[in-house]
């Protein structure tokens, strides 16, 4: 949020955004209020929708529906009122977005799907969420991604202050909101063990939960590196230069080590691998992903992992 300020009293008297019509669909909370506002504050015109049915908080939305910007949500919404309000955060007359900003994929999937002529004016795409990353480098793989798109989830800052940070707290807000129980002795599966599920597991067992973990990923469940490949790799293969270990072997010997965790190691089904986009016998991880340094993590996420049992699949 101070960024967000500081940035708004540098930049404004510059308007870098003047002419830019966005077209957002984030969470709607107070801190997605200060983002848009800032925005506008830059010289921008915004749209905006909800990137989740549950998470949008009514005030905030009315809010900024008061001060002028265009915002399609409320608490509660069904799947179809979900479609119907991105739809009409797009499709407007006289007005056309030139600039995307998405979390999830959802509102990129409904342009793409419905109005693919408003990408000849769309000038980029920034995603904030693993999800919606995977979902451009589909497109790019496959050919079909047709603007520039900025990958913010993989940015330091975004992996640390909100996937890692922010969920910490945020997911014991939501839990204790929605359920309004206490945790200490429940059991708690966590999906995954990258940046969000470490917050998570952190928080939960602060709380005194037992927390089991899911995660397809034996690097994000044990973050051990090998030089096997190098000692193996036949002459010529490498020359006198710095390499990364390739993902397939260091997924392999990360998963040797699995057992002495107690941790279940099981296959991904057909159905599973072709919904994540992925091998079934990996790599699991793209090649532009970065774990952790071991050394300035290990002894923090083990501190209360060695109290959680690892199970290495989707659920």
């Amino acid at each position: 949020m101070s960024a967000l300020i500081s940035l708004r009293k540098r930049a404004q008297g510059e308007k870098p955004l003047a002419g830019a019509k966005v077209v957002g669909c984030t969470h709607i909370t107070a801190q997605t209020a200060v983002l848009i506002e800032t925005l506008v504050a830059l010289g921008a015109q915004c749209r905006w929708t909800a990137c989740n049915i549950y998470s949008t908080q009514n005030e905030v939305a009315a809010a900024l529906a008061e001060s002028g910007v265009s915002v399609f949500a409320w608490k509660g919404e069904s799947e179809d009122d979900f479609w119907w309000c991105i739809d009409r955060c797009v499709n407007v007359e006289g007005w056309q977005a030139n600039m995307i900003l998405d979390d999830g994929g959802d509102l990129t999937h409904w342009v793409y799907k419905k109005y693919p002529s408003v990408f000849k004016k769309v000038r980029g795409i920034v995603e904030e969420s693993v999800t919606g990353v995977h979902r451009l480098y589909q497109l790019s793989k496959a050919g079909k991604l047709c603007v520039p798109a900025m990958n913010v989830n993989d940015s330091v800052t975004k992996q640390k202050f909100d996937n890692l940070y922010c969920c910490r707290e945020s997911i014991l807000d939501g839990l204790k909101r929605t359920t309004d129980v206490m945790f200490g002795g429940k059991q708690v599966v966590v999906c995954g063990y990258g940046e969000v599920g470490k917050g998570c597991c952190s928080a939960l067992k602060a709380l005194g939960a037992i927390v089991c973990v899911t995660e397809i990923d034996p690097i994000c469940a044990l973050q051990a590196l090998a030089l096997i490949e190098l000692y193996n790799a036949p002459e010529g293969r490498y020359k006198q230069d710095v390499y990364l270990l390739p993902k397939k072997m260091d997924e392999y010997v990360a998963s040797l080590h699995l057992p002495n965790f107690d941790a279940h190691l099981t296959e991904l089904s057909d159905e599973q691998a072709k919904y994540m986009g992925l091998n079934k016998n990996g790599p699991f991880k793209p090649n532009y992903y970065r774990y952790d340094r071991c050394s300035k993590t290990t002894h923090h996420d083990f501190d209360y992992v060695q109290y959680t049992h690892f199970y290495c699949n989707v659920v």
